[in-house]
């Protein structure tokens, strides 16, 4: 059996829908089972729908409604007859999000958000179904939430293996077309659970493990994985082969290859990903599987923008020690601020780090009873992976460098624009 992950950019309207008919109908898709996330920025759509029922009650209604019209406009460019019942099958699901909606007692936020964002990949993949059947292509539609179990962990839920095994092995029909959702799991109790950041891609990797398929394929619109991002780098190259080891080496640096809980399951069983174009279906895109790091082998980078280096030295000149490393990676923790670069001296502490939520200045006030704080906000990280002096001196060009760190493999750069 062989996994297709399509995401919310290959099924956002009515020609993404049509894209995909046309692409299985290239690729083939007897024992084949499809992973769907929500149609476009449904999920943001409905985590507005969130927002309201918690703050803005009077807006709560038309936010459903302006996904209703989103979703209904996509039917009637599909459906000749506005009779056909996918309308109603939508309009049911609709109903039941309302109902929650209306009836839902708890005040637990993730536990209200993991049920109202689930309706994006449970509707999508209802039409997706409906359509492939309407143009002659049999589908099963399965509800993911009767497959891979999960702790009660809302917005991050751990898979039950063993359970999520059973379930799949046992019960996912063989030698036809499935369709199920991506990013969703149940607990024990059946309310339905999120799996986190890249959610979707992880379920596919959860089917192929428990189903030892041939191969997962994500779809996108891009040939396959780039060894850097078009939009920061002219001339980016296509990565032709990347090893498991290698994408969760870039993955932790901060690329959006492939997250790392994706490939976990793969790298056990060997199985091989496929990243490919839903644009152009038959070119190879790229594969991550065992093997050579990198082919071709590029130097590989990364950006993360809107970074804040701060620099920590002590104020009567003592060493800064593992104490109090520790406490300063303990109020991290607390202020929710990801690391993303260490180094040290004997008396001073380099960190460059995303503050998301906005949390520094209430940190820094903290920081600065113990220790002389300086840092210089907006700055740049670039990572290159197998770098060279060229490569670095691309990274570098008309910027203030401000640190500078390498080991056998990776060099990490922060800069500064110049004015």
């Amino acid at each position: 059996m062989r996994v297709f992950k399509f995401g919310g950019a290959s099924v956002k309207d009515a020609d993404g829908i049509k894209n995909v008919y046309d692409v299985l109908q290239k690729v083939g898709y007897e024992d084949v089972i499809l992973v769907v996330s929500a149609m476009g920025k449904t999920t943001n759509a409905l985590e507005v729908v969130i927002k309201n029922y918690f703050e803005k009650s009077t807006e709560l209604n038309a936010s459903v409604q302006e996904i209703k019209k989103y979703h209904n406009q996509i039917l009637l460019d599909l459906f000749e007859d506005e009779n056909h019942s996918v309308f109603n099958a939508v309009n049911a699901q609709f109903a039941e999000l309302e109902y929650f909606l209306a009836h839902n007692k708890s005040p637990n936020y993730n536990f209200v958000y993991d049920q109202v964002v689930s309706f994006g990949e449970l509707i999508s993949t209802n039409i997706l179904s409906h359509y492939m059947n309407f143009r002659g292509i049999q589908t099963q539609w399965l509800d993911v939430r009767n497959f891979i179990k999960t702790n009660a962990n809302y917005r991050d839920a751990e898979v039950d293996w063993e359970t999520t095994q059973q379930n799949i092995s046992k019960n996912v029909p063989r030698k036809q077309l499935n369709i199920t959702q991506g990013f969703l799991g149940a607990d024990e109790n059946n309310f339905t659970t999120t799996l986190g950041r890249e959610g979707s891609d992880y379920t596919a990797g959860i089917f192929a493990y428990c189903l030892n398929a041939e191969s997962v394929t994500i779809w996108k619109d891009v040939p396959g994985v780039m060894n850097a991002d078009p939009r920061y780098f002219e001339n980016a190259s296509l990565l032709n082969q990347i090893s498991y080891r290698e994408a969760i080496e870039l993955a932790f640096y901060g690329a959006t290859v492939i997250h790392p809980k994706t490939l976990q399951p793969l790298q056990k069983k060997e199985i091989p990903l496929y990243v490919k174009s839903f644009i152009n279906p038959l070119l190879k895109g790229t594969c991550v599987s065992k093997g050579v790091d990198l082919e071709p082998q590029y130097p590989c980078f990364i950006v993360k923008r809107e970074q804040l280096l701060i620099s920590l030295s002590s104020i009567d000149f003592s060493f800064i020690m593992e104490e109090n490393i520790s406490e300063i990676f303990g109020l991290f923790h607390e202020f929710k601020i990801k690391v993303n670069l260490i180094q040290n001296s004997a008396i001073s502490f380099s960190v460059c780090v995303e503050d998301k939520f906005g949390n520094f200045p209430e940190l820094n006030a903290i920081l600065s009873k113990k220790f002389k704080v300086e840092y210089s906000e907006n700055v740049t990280l670039y990572t290159i992976r197998h770098f060279t002096e060229e490569a670095a001196q691309t990274v570098e060009a008309n910027k203030e460098v401000l640190l500078k760190q390498v080991s056998r493999e990776t060099m990490q750069i922060v800069t500064k624009e110049l004015n």
